[in-house]
């Protein structure tokens, strides 16, 4: 599978301590030994699940041939499509692999669609 982007879910305050590290890092790296990331088709499912109705993410775009780590495609978690595989990280993705950071804000009722990376 590839993606031209892949995307990573985190708060504003979660990118400015990984750009103070150069590295994005997240709990999960230590505790699943993986930075969980999307496609922009997928990001809403587990925004969805994870963050319903938070005002505070952000998306950070990826450019997947910087991300300078082990990425593979596995399954999500139960619930989420079967034929679905999500980008895994299996490392710190470098800061450099970001070439953009958006918003992320769920519509009125709570819920999160993909994003418009068009514009």
């Amino acid at each position: 599978m590839e993606s031209e982007v892949l995307l990573h879910i985190c708060t504003a305050a979660e990118w400015r301590a990984a750009r103070a590290a150069g590295a994005v890092a997240p709990p999960s790296l230590a505790e699943v030994g993986f930075v969980h990331l999307s496609t922009p088709e997928q990001v809403a499912l587990p925004a969805n699940r994870l963050f319903r109705g938070r005002s505070d993410l952000l998306l950070l775009v990826l450019d997947p041939a910087r991300i300078g780590v082990e990425v593979r495609w596995e399954p999500g978690v139960p619930g989420d499509p079967e034929s679905m595989r999500f980008p895994h990280a299996y490392g710190p993705v470098p800061t450099t692999a970001v070439t953009a950071t958006l918003p992320y804000l769920p519509g009125s009722d709570g819920s999160f669609t993909p994003p418009d990376l068009a514009g």
